[in-house]
């Protein structure tokens, strides 16, 4: 197989415009070379070189074989490709030896800020070369522009790609780096419009890649373009285009490096990609051009002017024959790396758990201690969504965990009794638990034996007792429903007040109007467990703190809620977990009934912790948080252990 290199294209530049040279003479001795005395004495003909360099016009300047104007019009050909750039030019010392002299310019281009290109030429001169004359004239030629120029070729500028920072995870692990990618595309300058249109399908065939689009882009492209068809990871080229491209006239396959993750569904709607800029984005920001790279979305946009960097420059020798000899190069400027709490392995195995689940789907793992979230899954049902961190669902009864804090509050106890019954009525409404709640959970039971079966008819008797904004306060106290600024995309969900009675009922078991997000509810129970509000927090430079205005929630408080949780998993819905190896385990089930058309649906949640890790589980549409997202949960603690 032979992969061409991408230095291989070179990118086109815009039409330069004039370009405006300022010269500075430096004198060589007591008296100032003076452009009046061209052609009387050698450094004044050298110094009326610089200034006629200084103002684009050699009209004015002798030189031995042309006339001013010809070396114009050559000069202005030798610097039209340095897109540009405006250089200086400085007269060094003259010196004469009978009828020839020498002089030296130093030639200093600021290719970017900060660094410059800076030679020296050297200048032949001759007395007596033009019409027999005394007059001292420049002997011309393109060295004079730059030493290693020959008659027949002439300066090219081109950009360097900034290198981008890259987005660095827990463990110094590199989630978004360089890696090596194939460009495949037809390179119109070796095939002609005739063939172009059946090379581009027979192409497209191969890569996999639409037809009809790909075939449409390349007869519609100049005869010097290489129409890209796709980028592919390099060990995602299949065989049957390696073994097949170059039988096909004009194709090509081009090895190139790009910022990517370890995979390419690696947290992708959170980390964002990073492509060509579009018209639109030129538009808006004048200091983009056609071929620029940027971040598209996720991190990588948001964080685009630090990640970016600075473009280096290159200059080349080019001839007649479009050979191109690098002269200069100027690296540009690295972006700056982005550091996030993600960790890699945890986060492919959250991904790979949801890889099978078709619905929309989300897993947040937080760890408590320090509120660093350590992975943020989306399943592939998800639609390149990011429902992980910004998803907004009722959370059902995974919610009752909030409910038990405000009821706490309001002076319920563990162990007091409360009234589970099969139904409840409120305001005409008629609630009930879930099809498969145990009949030995039902009557007057310990609020612990309700919270653990998840008895919905309990908790929206108890109501009762919450005053105001009791349940909004304690949603508050664990992280819910209170908004702020993170540094990416993050949702807390909201515990409005309830306009009516069976508003406020449903949203006693996290229906109604509360909503949330996966990793609301995975801060929830870090908070939980953690004895106090957690704030979560991905990026490592944002700094952030609990929002004013919110009262903490107690390690005392939190210690019964650590105590009615463990009951989910000794003696209620979550008793799958008892059976993990390590420290004990909290958790919560939950489903949340939704309309879709004329079916009534339910969403599957269930939170969990152990140790100094918080999970929150989500499926769009599952059978019940126990049967659905259960698993996932219990298979992500185990790996995690």
């Amino acid at each position: 197989m032979r992969i061409a290199r991408s230095a291989a294209l070179r990118p086109a530049l815009a039409a330069p415009l004039a370009l405006l040279l300022a010269a500075t003479l430096v004198a060589c001795s007591e008296d100032e070379p003076d452009p009046a005395d061209a052609g009387e004495k050698a450094d004044g003909t050298a110094a009326a070189l610089v200034e006629g360099l200084a103002s684009g016009d050699l009209r004015d300047v002798p030189f031995t074989e042309l006339t001013g104007a010809e070396a114009t019009k050559d000069f202005e050909g030798v610097v039209a490709e340095m897109d540009d750039i405006e250089p200086t030019v400085e007269l060094g010392t003259v010196a004469e030896d009978g009828d020839s002299a020498s002089a030296t310019l130093t030639w200093t281009w600021p290719l970017i800020e900060g660094e410059d290109w800076t030679y020296k030429a050297p200048v032949a001169l001759e007395r007596g070369s033009v019409d027999d004359s005394e007059e001292w004239a420049i002997v011309w030629d393109h060295s004079v522009v730059e030493p290693s120029l020959n008659a027949n070729s002439v300066l090219e500028a081109d950009p360097v790609s900034a290198e981008r920072g890259d987005i660095v995870g827990a463990n110094d692990a590199k989630l978004v780096t360089n890696r090596p990618v194939v460009r495949v595309g037809i390179d119109r300058t070796q095939v002609g419009k005739g063939q172009a249109g059946a090379s581009a399908e027979q192409l497209a065939q191969l890569a996999g890649i639409d037809v009809g689009s790909f075939v449409s882009a390349v007869e519609g492209a100049g005869d010097q373009a290489f129409v890209e068809g796709i980028v592919l990871r390099e060990d995602d080229v299949p065989p049957a285009l390696l073994s097949g491209y170059e039988s096909i006239k004009g194709a090509r396959l081009i090895a190139d490096e790009i910022p990517l993750g370890p995979t390419r569904d690696f947290a992708a709607p959170i980390l964002g990609t990073v492509g060509e800029v579009s018209a639109e984005m030129i538009k808006a920001d004048p200091t983009l051009e056609v071929g620029d790279r940027v971040g598209l979305s996720g991190l990588e946009a948001r964080y685009e002017d630090q990640l970016r960097g600075a473009e280096g420059v290159v200059v080349s020798a080019v001839g007649t024959d479009g050979a191109a000899r690098e002269i200069h190069r100027t690296k540009g400027g690295k972006g700056k790396n982005l550091v996030i709490t993600l960790d890699e392995g945890l986060q492919t195995e959250a991904e790979s758990l949801l890889a099978n689940t078709t619905p929309a789907s989300a897993l947040v793992a937080i760890r408590p201690s320090d509120g660093a979230i350590l992975a943020a899954a989306n399943g592939p049902g998800n639609g390149d969504q990011n429902l992980a961190t910004f998803g907004q669902y009722a959370p059902g009864s995974t919610f009752k965990s909030v409910s038990s804090l405000a009821l706490l509050r309001r002076g319920l106890k563990p162990d007091d009794v409360v009234d589970c019954s099969s139904t409840v009525i409120v305001d005409g409404a008629q609630f009930e638990n879930y099809d498969d709640y145990p009949s030995s959970g039902l009557g007057n039971v310990p609020f612990r034996t309700a919270l653990a079966n998840s008895c919905n008819t309990a908790f929206i008797r108890e109501r009762t007792r919450l005053k105001g904004s009791d349940l909004a306060d304690a949603a508050a106290s664990l992280g819910l429903g209170v908004d702020h600024d993170l540094g990416f995309p993050a949702y807390f969900g909201q515990v409005p007040p309830p306009e009516t009675e069976t508003g406020a009922a449903a949203d006693m078991i996290g229906q109604g109007t509360v909503l949330a997000s996966p990793m609301a509810m995975a801060t929830v129970i870090a908070s939980i467990q953690n004895g106090s509000l957690v704030v979560p927090r991905l990026v490592e430079q944002v700094d952030v703190a609990p929002p004013d205005g919110v009262e903490p929630v107690t390690e005392g408080e939190a210690e019964q809620l650590r105590s009615l949780l463990r009951s989910v998993v000794t003696d209620g819905s979550g008793g799958f977990l008892l059976s993990l190896p390590g420290p004990e385990v909290i958790a919560k089930t939950g489903t949340a009934e939704f309309q879709d058309g004329d079916q009534l649906k339910t969403h599957a949640w269930m939170v969990g912790a152990q140790g100094d890790l918080a999970v929150a589980v989500f499926v769009e549409e599952g059978s019940s948080g126990s049967g659905t997202a259960g698993p996932i949960l219990e298979a992500f603690l185990r790996a995690a252990g």
